[in-house]
Formats: C-alpha cells, structure tokens, sequence
C-alpha cells in the first residue's frame, strides 16, 4: 500500500488523502507544480527513494525500484529514473529541491520498465543517458512489447508520456564518469538478471549502486542467466563497499550480506531443478514445487517464481 501522507508538502496532496480520493493524483494536475519524489539522504550527496515490493499498476504509478542521484561538485548523475515519466518528473523536482548543478548523466542499469520508464522526465535535463553495450539492443528488441504489456495493468494515463530512449554513451568493461571530485565506476556484467546489467561504485562514500543484481524482500526475477548470476556473485562480493543501493530493498543495505538472502534461493532453485531434471520431471510438474522452501523468504513469490523455475529448467537441462 502506498502511504497517504508521503506528499504531505503540499498542501493539495494533504486535501486528497484526507478526501480519500484515489492515489493516481487526480491527472497528476499538469498545470500545476510537480512533487518533489520523497528522497532520503542515505550518505553525504547520495539521495535514494525506496521503492515498494509491487508489481507496477496505476495506484503506485510504477514506483517499485529504488531510484537515486549522486551530487558532485560540478554536476549529477542520476541512478535509473523510474517506472513512469510521472516518477522521473517526481525525482527531477527532487534534484532541483536540492541542488542547481546540471544533471549531467542518466544511468540505466538494465532494461527493464521499472528502471527505464521515467527517462523522457529527464528529456529537457541535457542528462546524458548511460548504460551497459547491450542495452540499446535489448530495448529495441522489448522495446514495444515493453510500451503494450504494461497499459492495462498501468493505464493509458500514465503510459501516454513514457517513451523508450536507449542510451547514447556504452559501457563496455569499467569505466569511470567524473561528477567534479567525485567519481563514480560504472562495470558491464556478463549476462545475470539481465544480459545488461550494470552497477555503479561511488568511491568517496564506498557506496554501490547494484541495479538488479540485488534484490532484497522482493523475489529475484531471472531474465538473463541463473548460471551467470550464481557464477558472478562471489565477484560482486568482493566489492569494497561500505554498504548498498540495491535495485529492490531497503536502502541503504549492508554489503556484501544484502546478497545472502538472494543466494539462499538460487541455491535451493538450481538444486530443486537440478533434482527434477535427474529423476525426470517434466518441466511443467518440476516448475510448480522448485524452490518451494523459500516461498515464505519473500515478497512475490507467486508472481515470479514460476517464470524462474522455467527460465532455470530451461538452462539447467543442457548443463
């Protein structure tokens, strides 16, 4: 449930929640001033938004990933823009509410709507868009059915706006950007979550922006590679963080147990489908028990558990 008193700084948004009058924000009253997106300063200059463990729908306006910006000396750089051009406009007046430097980069750190959506918020910033080589590929190839999928369950309010924009400057390995005596590592993983992952390491407060490939309380979902997420996971421990953004979960986490929980269940996942597979299960009967003893770990487990198993049995059978 969203909170009904999260945009109390307005003094309209006081009026609606006291009416009862739905969260959807009558229109988002265009006319009007936006709200600033309720950030919390997580470590000096980096300010994050907690995003719900929910699918994406019209009520909470996409806003189910965490979403964060870097402020340096010079300029900003921004940390996925949301799930809709509604929240990007929200974490716009957010920045401004806080700082007059430009924002220099839009980070994606992979492809899917809830990261990606709020990017045209951010057409007028100047903002250079940035993302994984893969990236531009990936939303070419989603990019519509991505625009489709997600009108029923969002509305055609909230969808109007939301274009698909792909990112104009790769990354390929690491790379560093410099936000003026701040820098920040960007590093292109091999195909995990996604096959466009990217993460993001702040080093002047140690803090990593993990995109996807953390999630805490929200089910993992798979749509890359099981084997290459398990494979990549002991690198991503050994990141010298002092703790983590992760793509969904609190924020901050500490690193690198916020990967733990995760772990847990793609050991008890591979393991179960592993065992299918041996004692020939078919994949329709094996999708329905795998990994069964984590059900009450975690948010969404019925949501997206069955699409894992069957990513995952897929995979696995040709080991």
């Amino acid at each position: 449930m969203s909170e009904p008193t999260r945009r109390s700084v307005l003094k309209t948004s006081v009026f609606l929640a006291c009416c009862g009058i739905s969260h959807v924000r009558l229109a988002r009253a265009r006319a009007g001033p936006v709200e600033a997106l309720p950030v919390k300063e997580i470590t000096g200059g980096i300010f994050a938004f907690a995003g719900r463990p929910e699918m994406m729908t019209a009520k909470n306006e996409g806003e189910i990933c965490n979403v964060s910006f870097i402020v340096g000396d010079e300029a900003v750089a921004v940390i996925d823009s949301g799930g809709s051009v509604a929240e990007g406009r929200e974490l716009v007046a957010a920045i401004r509410a806080r700082t007059g430097k430009p924002i220099r980069y839009l980070i994606n750190t992979h492809m899917h709507p809830d990261h990606i959506f709020g990017n045209a918020a951010f057409g007028e910033t100047g903002a250079i868009v940035v993302g994984h080589h893969n990236l531009p590929r990936a939303l070419t190839a989603r990019g519509d059915y991505y625009l489709q999928s997600y009108r029923e369950a969002m509305g055609s309010e909230l969808m109007a706006d939301i274009r698909i924009i792909p990112p104009t400057k790769l990354i390929t390995g690491e790379e560093q950007l410099d936000l003026g005596k701040r820098k920040l590592t960007l590093k292109a993983w091999k195909p995990a979550h996604t096959d466009n992952d990217l993460t993001i390491f702040d080093e002047q407060t140690g803090t990593l922006f993990t995109g996807d490939l953390c999630f805490i309380e929200h089910l993992p979902t798979m749509d890359g590679s099981l084997l290459g997420w398990i494979a990549q996971l002991e690198e991503l421990k050994g990141i010298k963080a002092k703790f983590a953004v992760p793509g969904h979960g609190p924020v901050p986490s500490a690193w690198p147990e916020a990967l733990e929980q995760e772990q847990r269940y793609f050991d008890a996942l591979a393991r179960d489908i592993r065992k299918a597979i041996a004692d020939g299960v078919p994949m329709a009967e094996a999708v329905k028990t795998a990994a069964e003893s984590e059900r009450d770990n975690w948010r969404l487990f019925d949501e997206y558990n069955v699409r894992n198993a069957t990513a995952a049995f897929a995979e696995l059978e040709w080991e």
